[in-house]
Protein backbone atom coordinates (compact mmCIF):
# COMPACT_ATOMS: atom_id res chain seq x y z
CA UNK A 1 0.00 0.00 0.00
CA UNK A 2 1.57 3.79 -0.54
CA UNK A 3 -0.11 6.73 1.72
CA UNK A 4 -0.43 10.32 0.80
CA UNK A 5 -0.59 12.98 3.13
CA UNK A 6 -3.86 14.52 4.18
CA UNK A 7 -3.48 18.02 3.42
CA UNK A 8 -2.17 19.99 6.55
CA UNK A 9 -3.22 17.22 8.69
CA UNK A 10 0.49 15.32 8.37
CA UNK A 11 -1.26 12.18 8.63
CA UNK A 12 -0.52 9.37 6.36
CA UNK A 13 -3.14 7.55 4.59
CA UNK A 14 -3.37 4.94 2.12
CA UNK A 15 -4.12 6.46 -1.51
CA UNK A 16 -6.82 3.10 -1.91
CA UNK A 17 -9.11 3.55 1.01
CA UNK A 18 -12.96 2.57 2.02
CA UNK A 19 -16.54 4.08 2.00
CA UNK A 20 -18.65 1.78 3.65
CA UNK A 21 -22.05 2.48 2.58
CA UNK A 22 -22.09 -0.59 0.27
CA UNK A 23 -22.32 -2.75 3.46
CA UNK A 24 -25.00 -1.31 5.03
CA UNK A 25 -27.88 -4.11 5.92
CA UNK A 26 -25.43 -6.97 5.27
CA UNK A 27 -24.64 -10.10 7.53
CA UNK A 28 -22.44 -9.09 10.66
CA UNK A 29 -19.95 -11.62 10.03
CA UNK A 30 -19.61 -10.33 6.15
CA UNK A 31 -18.87 -6.85 6.85
CA UNK A 32 -16.46 -7.82 9.65
CA UNK A 33 -14.44 -9.87 6.79
CA UNK A 34 -14.46 -6.98 4.65
CA UNK A 35 -12.90 -4.66 7.01
CA UNK A 36 -10.53 -6.92 8.24
CA UNK A 37 -9.10 -8.12 4.49
CA UNK A 38 -8.93 -4.09 4.27
CA UNK A 39 -7.03 -3.70 7.59
CA UNK A 40 -4.89 -6.50 6.57
CA UNK A 41 -4.37 -5.12 2.98
CA UNK A 42 -2.77 -1.54 5.10
CA UNK A 43 -5.87 0.60 4.19
CA UNK A 44 -6.13 3.03 7.00
CA UNK A 45 -9.43 5.10 6.51
CA UNK A 46 -12.65 5.09 6.07
CA UNK A 47 -15.67 7.19 5.38
CA UNK A 48 -18.19 6.16 7.62
CA UNK A 49 -21.20 8.57 7.46
CA UNK A 50 -24.42 5.89 8.33
CA UNK A 51 -26.21 6.59 11.14
CA UNK A 52 -28.22 3.55 11.38
CA UNK A 53 -27.49 2.09 15.11
CA UNK A 54 -26.88 -1.75 13.97
CA UNK A 55 -24.22 -0.74 11.60
CA UNK A 56 -22.73 1.08 13.51
CA UNK A 57 -22.89 -1.55 16.44
CA UNK A 58 -21.22 -4.05 13.58
CA UNK A 59 -18.75 -0.93 12.69
CA UNK A 60 -17.66 -0.93 16.35
CA UNK A 61 -16.71 -4.83 16.38
CA UNK A 62 -14.76 -4.89 13.28
CA UNK A 63 -12.34 -1.88 14.35
CA UNK A 64 -12.45 -2.72 18.21
CA UNK A 65 -9.08 -3.68 17.90
CA UNK A 66 -7.47 -1.57 15.10
CA UNK A 67 -8.36 1.83 16.47
CA UNK A 68 -5.20 2.89 16.72
CA UNK A 69 -4.31 2.32 13.65
CA UNK A 70 -6.98 3.97 11.82
CA UNK A 71 -8.70 6.98 10.69
CA UNK A 72 -12.30 7.03 11.14
CA UNK A 73 -14.20 9.96 9.39
CA UNK A 74 -17.65 11.13 10.91
CA UNK A 75 -19.84 12.92 9.64
CA UNK A 76 -21.90 15.91 11.08
CA UNK A 77 -25.78 16.00 10.08
CA UNK A 78 -25.89 12.85 9.02
CA UNK A 79 -29.03 10.50 10.78
CA UNK A 80 -31.12 7.91 11.21
CA UNK A 81 -35.15 8.06 11.06
CA UNK A 82 -37.64 5.74 10.74
CA UNK A 83 -35.47 2.91 9.15
CA UNK A 84 -33.83 5.87 6.41
CA UNK A 85 -30.98 8.07 6.10
CA UNK A 86 -31.89 11.69 6.55
CA UNK A 87 -29.24 14.87 6.42
CA UNK A 88 -30.27 17.09 9.24
CA UNK A 89 -28.94 20.55 9.75
CA UNK A 90 -30.80 20.53 13.62
CA UNK A 91 -28.18 21.05 16.06
CA UNK A 92 -29.10 18.91 18.63
CA UNK A 93 -29.81 15.81 16.42
CA UNK A 94 -27.02 16.19 15.12
CA UNK A 95 -24.88 16.24 18.22
CA UNK A 96 -26.67 13.20 19.43
CA UNK A 97 -26.11 11.24 16.24
CA UNK A 98 -22.43 12.41 16.52
CA UNK A 99 -21.75 11.05 20.43
CA UNK A 100 -23.92 7.86 19.23
CA UNK A 101 -20.77 7.25 16.89
CA UNK A 102 -18.52 7.52 19.47
CA UNK A 103 -20.58 5.23 21.84
CA UNK A 104 -20.86 2.47 19.60
CA UNK A 105 -17.32 2.47 17.50
CA UNK A 106 -15.73 2.70 21.00
CA UNK A 107 -13.82 5.53 21.33
CA UNK A 108 -13.50 8.76 21.97
CA UNK A 109 -12.63 10.96 19.13
CA UNK A 110 -13.44 11.09 15.41
CA UNK A 111 -10.25 11.44 13.11
CA UNK A 112 -12.40 13.67 10.24
CA UNK A 113 -15.88 15.27 11.16
CA UNK A 114 -17.45 16.46 7.71
CA UNK A 115 -19.82 19.15 8.02
CA UNK A 116 -22.46 16.64 5.78
CA UNK A 117 -23.45 16.60 2.28
CA UNK A 118 -23.86 20.58 1.59
CA UNK A 119 -24.92 21.47 -1.77
CA UNK A 120 -26.39 24.86 -2.57
CA UNK A 121 -26.21 28.53 -1.41
CA UNK A 122 -29.09 28.51 1.12
CA UNK A 123 -27.31 25.05 2.65
CA UNK A 124 -23.93 26.37 2.80
CA UNK A 125 -24.72 29.31 4.60
CA UNK A 126 -27.19 27.48 7.55
CA UNK A 127 -24.33 25.04 8.11
CA UNK A 128 -21.94 28.08 8.28
CA UNK A 129 -23.76 30.53 9.91
CA UNK A 130 -23.39 31.23 13.75
CA UNK A 131 -24.49 28.59 15.94
CA UNK A 132 -25.07 25.94 13.17
CA UNK A 133 -22.88 23.09 12.09
CA UNK A 134 -19.71 24.67 11.53
CA UNK A 135 -19.00 26.24 15.23
CA UNK A 136 -20.67 22.57 16.51
CA UNK A 137 -17.55 21.11 14.49
CA UNK A 138 -15.19 23.40 15.89
CA UNK A 139 -16.30 23.11 19.79
CA UNK A 140 -15.91 19.65 19.26
CA UNK A 141 -12.31 19.99 17.77
CA UNK A 142 -11.45 22.38 20.84
CA UNK A 143 -12.43 19.45 23.24
CA UNK A 144 -10.30 17.02 21.34
CA UNK A 145 -14.06 14.91 20.25
CA UNK A 146 -12.98 15.60 16.40
CA UNK A 147 -9.15 15.86 15.55
CA UNK A 148 -9.71 17.51 12.22
CA UNK A 149 -12.73 18.94 10.28
CA UNK A 150 -14.06 18.66 6.73
CA UNK A 151 -16.87 19.49 4.22
CA UNK A 152 -18.52 17.08 1.86
CA UNK A 153 -20.58 17.91 -1.05
CA UNK A 154 -21.05 17.64 -5.02
CA UNK A 155 -21.61 20.86 -6.48
CA UNK A 156 -18.29 23.03 -7.04
CA UNK A 157 -19.31 26.30 -5.50
CA UNK A 158 -19.80 25.13 -2.21
CA UNK A 159 -16.90 23.13 -1.95
CA UNK A 160 -14.50 26.07 -3.19
CA UNK A 161 -15.89 28.08 -0.82
CA UNK A 162 -15.38 25.59 1.79
CA UNK A 163 -12.05 25.18 1.06
CA UNK A 164 -11.09 28.77 1.04
CA UNK A 165 -12.90 29.27 4.08
CA UNK A 166 -10.14 28.33 6.15
CA UNK A 167 -11.90 26.40 8.28
CA UNK A 168 -12.20 22.79 6.75
CA UNK A 169 -8.67 20.95 6.79
CA UNK A 170 -10.21 18.02 4.23
CA UNK A 171 -12.83 17.75 1.86
CA UNK A 172 -15.05 14.81 -0.15
CA UNK A 173 -16.11 15.20 -3.61
CA UNK A 174 -16.68 13.48 -6.65
CA UNK A 175 -13.95 13.01 -8.69
CA UNK A 176 -13.83 10.66 -11.80
CA UNK A 177 -13.41 10.44 -15.48
CA UNK A 178 -17.07 11.22 -16.62
CA UNK A 179 -16.63 14.51 -14.59
CA UNK A 180 -13.17 15.25 -16.26
CA UNK A 181 -15.08 18.78 -18.05
CA UNK A 182 -17.19 19.51 -15.12
CA UNK A 183 -16.66 23.38 -14.89
CA UNK A 184 -14.14 24.63 -12.46
CA UNK A 185 -13.24 21.10 -11.84
CA UNK A 186 -9.78 21.85 -11.88
CA UNK A 187 -9.74 25.30 -10.25
CA UNK A 188 -11.43 23.31 -7.24
CA UNK A 189 -8.56 20.85 -7.28
CA UNK A 190 -5.98 23.90 -7.72
CA UNK A 191 -7.99 25.66 -4.91
CA UNK A 192 -7.13 22.59 -2.15
CA UNK A 193 -3.55 22.19 -3.18
CA UNK A 194 -3.07 26.51 -2.44
CA UNK A 195 -5.38 26.26 0.87
CA UNK A 196 -3.32 22.51 1.63
CA UNK A 197 -6.74 20.63 1.80
CA UNK A 198 -6.44 17.15 2.10
CA UNK A 199 -8.98 15.35 -0.95
CA UNK A 200 -10.58 12.62 -0.83
CA UNK A 201 -12.48 11.65 -3.76
CA UNK A 202 -15.91 9.62 -3.79
CA UNK A 203 -18.17 8.62 -6.86
CA UNK A 204 -14.39 7.25 -8.60
CA UNK A 205 -17.12 5.06 -10.81
CA UNK A 206 -19.90 6.76 -10.64
CA UNK A 207 -21.59 4.92 -8.38
CA UNK A 208 -20.37 1.94 -10.53
CA UNK A 209 -22.09 3.49 -13.47
CA UNK A 210 -18.95 3.23 -15.26
CA UNK A 211 -18.42 0.05 -14.79
CA UNK A 212 -21.35 -1.14 -16.49
CA UNK A 213 -21.51 -2.17 -19.90
CA UNK A 214 -23.01 1.16 -22.27
CA UNK A 215 -22.67 3.27 -25.15
CA UNK A 216 -24.80 6.02 -24.11
CA UNK A 217 -25.36 7.28 -21.07
CA UNK A 218 -26.77 10.10 -18.59
CA UNK A 219 -25.02 10.63 -15.17
CA UNK A 220 -26.57 12.59 -12.83
CA UNK A 221 -24.63 15.77 -11.96
CA UNK A 222 -24.29 14.71 -8.11
CA UNK A 223 -22.16 11.94 -9.79
CA UNK A 224 -19.43 13.83 -10.74
CA UNK A 225 -19.73 16.90 -9.63
CA UNK A 226 -21.61 19.10 -11.65
CA UNK A 227 -24.26 19.39 -13.81
CA UNK A 228 -26.07 16.09 -15.55
CA UNK A 229 -23.22 14.93 -18.04
CA UNK A 230 -24.59 12.97 -21.35
CA UNK A 231 -21.50 10.80 -22.24
CA UNK A 232 -21.15 8.24 -25.29
CA UNK A 233 -18.57 5.95 -25.69
CA UNK A 234 -17.42 2.44 -27.59
CA UNK A 235 -15.02 0.90 -24.88
CA UNK A 236 -15.33 0.21 -21.64
CA UNK A 237 -13.75 1.45 -18.44
CA UNK A 238 -11.45 -0.93 -16.46
CA UNK A 239 -11.77 0.01 -13.00
CA UNK A 240 -7.46 0.03 -12.40
CA UNK A 241 -7.89 2.87 -15.50
CA UNK A 242 -10.55 4.48 -13.52
CA UNK A 243 -8.72 4.41 -9.79
CA UNK A 244 -5.38 5.77 -11.43
CA UNK A 245 -7.36 8.89 -13.19
CA UNK A 246 -8.39 9.87 -9.72
CA UNK A 247 -5.35 8.89 -7.95
CA UNK A 248 -3.38 11.21 -11.29
CA UNK A 249 -5.30 14.46 -10.48
CA UNK A 250 -4.28 17.25 -8.40
CA UNK A 251 -4.35 17.23 -4.99
CA UNK A 252 -5.98 13.92 -4.42
CA UNK A 253 -5.19 12.24 -1.36
CA UNK A 254 -7.19 8.98 -1.49
CA UNK A 255 -10.09 7.35 -3.24
CA UNK A 256 -12.73 5.88 -0.98
CA UNK A 257 -14.62 3.11 -3.37
CA UNK A 258 -17.51 1.22 -1.60
CA UNK A 259 -17.19 -2.33 -1.76
CA UNK A 260 -20.21 -5.06 -1.22
CA UNK A 261 -17.71 -7.97 -0.33
CA UNK A 262 -14.19 -8.80 -0.56
CA UNK A 263 -13.96 -9.84 -4.49
CA UNK A 264 -14.91 -6.09 -4.83
CA UNK A 265 -12.02 -5.07 -2.51
CA UNK A 266 -9.61 -7.02 -4.12
CA UNK A 267 -10.85 -5.84 -7.83
CA UNK A 268 -9.85 -2.42 -6.38
CA UNK A 269 -6.78 -3.35 -4.48
CA UNK A 270 -4.98 -5.20 -7.73
CA UNK A 271 -4.27 -1.39 -8.83
CA UNK A 272 -1.45 -1.75 -6.83
CA UNK A 273 0.32 -4.11 -8.54
CA UNK A 274 -0.40 -3.31 -12.42
CA UNK A 275 1.27 -2.20 -14.81
CA UNK A 276 1.61 1.78 -16.22
CA UNK A 277 -0.44 -0.15 -19.07
CA UNK A 278 -3.12 -1.47 -17.63
CA UNK A 279 -3.48 2.25 -15.75
CA UNK A 280 -3.37 4.35 -18.97
CA UNK A 281 -6.80 5.90 -18.79
CA UNK A 282 -5.57 8.12 -22.04
CA UNK A 283 -8.13 6.26 -24.05
CA UNK A 284 -11.18 5.92 -22.18
CA UNK A 285 -10.60 10.13 -21.74
CA UNK A 286 -10.44 10.57 -25.49
CA UNK A 287 -13.62 7.93 -25.94
CA UNK A 288 -15.65 10.08 -23.54
CA UNK A 289 -14.25 13.04 -24.90
CA UNK A 290 -14.26 14.55 -21.78
CA UNK A 291 -11.50 16.93 -21.90
CA UNK A 292 -10.34 19.84 -23.83
CA UNK A 293 -7.83 19.90 -26.87
CA UNK A 294 -4.30 20.92 -25.51
CA UNK A 295 -5.09 20.21 -21.75
CA UNK A 296 -2.46 17.86 -19.66
CA UNK A 297 -4.69 15.36 -18.29
CA UNK A 298 -1.25 13.30 -17.23
CA UNK A 299 -1.59 10.23 -18.43
CA UNK A 300 2.43 10.19 -19.18
CA UNK A 301 2.23 9.24 -22.80
CA UNK A 302 4.34 12.00 -23.58
CA UNK A 303 7.44 10.10 -22.14
CA UNK A 304 10.13 8.86 -21.92
CA UNK A 305 11.79 12.44 -22.52
CA UNK A 306 15.24 12.31 -23.65
CA UNK A 307 16.42 14.29 -20.78
CA UNK A 308 14.52 12.14 -18.24
CA UNK A 309 12.36 15.33 -17.53
CA UNK A 310 8.80 13.96 -15.49
CA UNK A 311 6.83 15.94 -17.73
CA UNK A 312 3.15 15.50 -15.82
CA UNK A 313 4.26 16.70 -12.78
CA UNK A 314 6.28 19.05 -14.04
CA UNK A 315 3.14 20.92 -15.60
CA UNK A 316 0.68 19.64 -12.55
CA UNK A 317 3.42 21.56 -10.80
CA UNK A 318 3.09 24.87 -13.08
CA UNK A 319 -0.71 24.71 -12.93
CA UNK A 320 -1.15 24.67 -9.59
CA UNK A 321 2.05 27.07 -8.46
CA UNK A 322 3.37 24.17 -6.18
CA UNK A 323 6.75 25.11 -5.43
CA UNK A 324 7.50 22.01 -3.39
CA UNK A 325 6.30 19.22 -5.30
CA UNK A 326 8.53 21.14 -8.29
CA UNK A 327 11.09 21.48 -6.13
CA UNK A 328 10.95 17.77 -5.49
CA UNK A 329 11.51 16.59 -8.63
CA UNK A 330 14.65 14.76 -10.05
CA UNK A 331 14.78 16.62 -13.62
CA UNK A 332 13.99 20.75 -14.17
CA UNK A 333 12.23 21.60 -16.86
CA UNK A 334 14.91 23.94 -17.24
CA UNK A 335 16.62 20.65 -18.60
CA UNK A 336 14.32 20.66 -21.40
CA UNK A 337 16.25 20.98 -25.06
CA UNK A 338 13.17 21.59 -26.88
CA UNK A 339 12.96 18.32 -29.36
CA UNK A 340 9.71 17.53 -29.38
CA UNK A 341 9.36 13.88 -29.04
CA UNK A 342 6.62 14.78 -25.98
CA UNK A 343 4.67 16.83 -28.35
CA UNK A 344 4.45 14.05 -31.08
CA UNK A 345 3.27 11.68 -28.81
CA UNK A 346 0.70 13.21 -26.96
CA UNK A 347 -2.45 11.94 -28.06
CA UNK A 348 -4.57 15.15 -25.96
CA UNK A 349 -2.38 17.85 -28.34
CA UNK A 350 -0.66 19.55 -25.65
CA UNK A 351 1.72 22.08 -26.16
CA UNK A 352 4.51 20.80 -23.87
CA UNK A 353 7.34 22.70 -24.69
CA UNK A 354 5.97 25.81 -23.72
CA UNK A 355 4.51 24.83 -20.65
CA UNK A 356 8.74 23.42 -19.84
CA UNK A 357 9.46 26.96 -20.82
CA UNK A 358 6.81 28.46 -18.79
CA UNK A 359 7.72 26.14 -15.67
CA UNK A 360 11.52 27.33 -15.99
CA UNK A 361 10.63 30.48 -15.94
CA UNK A 362 8.74 30.53 -12.86
CA UNK A 363 10.41 27.95 -10.66
CA UNK A 364 13.80 28.78 -12.05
Amino acid sequence: MDYRRLGRTDEKISMISLGTEYLIDLPEDHVIKVIRRALDAGINYFDLFWAKPEFRDIMGKAFERARRNVLLAAHLGSTHQDGQYKAVRNIEKSSLFFEDFLTRYRTNYADVLFLHNSDGREDYDEIMKPGGLKDLALDYKASGKAKYIGFSGHTVDTAMEAVKSGIIDVLMFPINIAGHAVPRKQELLRACMEHDVGLIAMKIFAGGKLLDKWNSMEIPGHLVGGKERKLERSGNLSPVAGIHYVLSQPAVTAVVPGCRDIPELERDLAYLGCSAGEKDYSAALKDIRQFEEGECVYCNHCLPCPQSIDIGPVIRSLETSNREAYAALTVPATECVECGECESRCPFGVEVIPKMQQAAALFG
